[in-house]
Parts: structure tokens; sequence; C-alpha cells
């Protein structure tokens, strides 16, 4: 069962984002704005099909682009498109009769450049999904689908009211939940990552809030350079992520 609560429609820019968006099957695009070196660009990557097809396309100058991205000043490269939102599965729905899952949960992490930078990891990795708190989530971010470079269509984003009651929940479905601190002893590689994971993240400034961390089976970190107080969340999620699907993909050739 897939579900899409928010129906509205919003622009995203840059040339993966949209292009990611055009080969995208359930991604439902109202319109496309294009540069006609973008439009060329489009056909040059896509010979062998016609990403253009049954999509209103609409010519413009680069300088008439740039309205769409005054607020953010972002590059968009030639490349606008209107789209709808994804529908997604529902979480519970997702896990059921499922091993071996790996999400990433995002505890009060709101910057766009750097939740798009981690999904796009995420994606590059194979990990199942995002689970994020829905207020908090900047879904119609032209920053984020940006930073993503197109990995917003190859991910589940699982929007969820409330963080706390769904860590509870799926310890109770035997998953096993990583929080990663940098204040914790336990480097992140000496654990063995076997069965159901949650790798859960906290923001920039605070970390992982207390009321949160206590559903954490586990408190890791990762070992860096003592001169540096600490990595990036999104260069954090990308090493995690790497290592992870590295022993998974070991066992799974082993067995």
């Amino acid at each position: 069962m897939l579900i899409n609560m928010n129906k509205s429609s919003f622009f995203i820019i840059g040339q993966h984002a949209v292009i990611e968006a055009l080969k995208n099957p359930r991604r439902k695009i109202l319109k496309v704005f294009l540069t006609e070196e973008s439009k060329k660009n489009i056909h040059r990557k896509s010979q062998n099909q016609n990403l253009l097809k049954d999509i209103k396309v609409y010519f413009r100058t680069k300088r008439e682009l740039d309205k769409y991205t005054t607020n953010e000043q972002l590059q968009h490269q030639g490349y606008v498109a209107e789209i709808e939102h994804l529908e997604t599965p529902l979480l519970k729905n997702f896990i059921l009769n499922k091993k071996n899952l790996t999400f990433a949960c995002l505890d009060e992490v709101t910057d766009p450049r750097n939740i798009g930078s981690l999904i796009r990891s995420a994606a590059s990795f194979n990990i199942n999904g995002i689970i994020v708190k829905k207020r908090q989530f900047p879904s119609e971010s032209k920053l984020l689908y940006k930073s993503a470079s197109g990995a917003m269509e190859h991910i589940n984003i699982f929007q969820v009211s409330n963080i706390n009651s769904t860590l509870k929940n799926l310890k109770e479905k035997n998953f096993w939940i990583y929080g990663f601190d940098a204040k914790s002893n336990k480097n992140f590689t000496d654990l063995k990552w076997e069965g159901n994971n949650i790798l859960l993240f906290g923001s920039e400034g605070y970390g992982i809030r207390q009321n949160t961390k206590k559903y954490a089976d586990f408190l890791v970190c990762i070992n860096i350079n003592k001169n540096i107080e600490s990595l990036n969340i999104s260069n954090s999620a990308a090493i995690a992520f790497h290592h992870i699907t590295c022993i998974k993909e070991k066992k799974f050739n082993n067995d």
C-alpha cells in the first residue's frame, strides 16, 4: 500500500535532480523548464529513451530560469521542473516479512543541504530508507533535492509524526538501534551489524536528544583525529553506510 497525503506541487532544480525525476515512472511531473542546451544534454544522456515524451516542456533562457533560484542562490544549470510528491509505503507495511534491513533515523536534523547529502549517500550504499519527523522534514526544498543529486528518486523517505514512538515500535519488532554519539567510547566498526538495524543521528549542534537517546541499544562513535572536534553529519553517515554495506555484502556472499 502506497500513500501520498500531500498533493501539492513544488519546484526542483539542477541537472541530476530533474533528469532522475524524469527517469522515475512513479514521479508525476507537471512541467519542465529547460534551456535549449539542457534539452540537448537530456537527449545525449538518454538516447535509448525519450524522457520528455508526454511532458509539458517550456524553453526558457538562463536568465528567465534564474527567478526560480533567487531566494536560495542556487545554480539551476538550465533545469527546472514542477513535480508532485512521491507515493511511499507505510513503514509498518514496508518492514513486513523482511530481514537484514538498515534504516537511518534523523533526530532534529533540519538542514536541507545535510539531509540531501545524507540521502545521496544512503541511496548510494543501498540503505533501505530514511526515517524523519514529518514536521521537520523540508520535503519541498530545492536545496535538499539539489544536494541529493537525484537520489530522492531512489530511496524511501518515511515521514513519521513521532520519532520516539517509532523507535519504540521498531525495537519491539527486533530492530537494533545504534545512536551515533561523539562522546561514546565504542567504535561502530567493532560491532557485528547483524539483523535489522537503525542508525540514529542527531543534530550537529546538540546531537541526539536525551529522551530519544534512551531508545538506543548502543551508543557508538566514529574514531577520528583527536584534534578534530567532529565530522559533518552527512560525512559521518556516509562512512557508516559504506562500512555496514560492505559487512552485509560479505555475509551474503559467504552464505
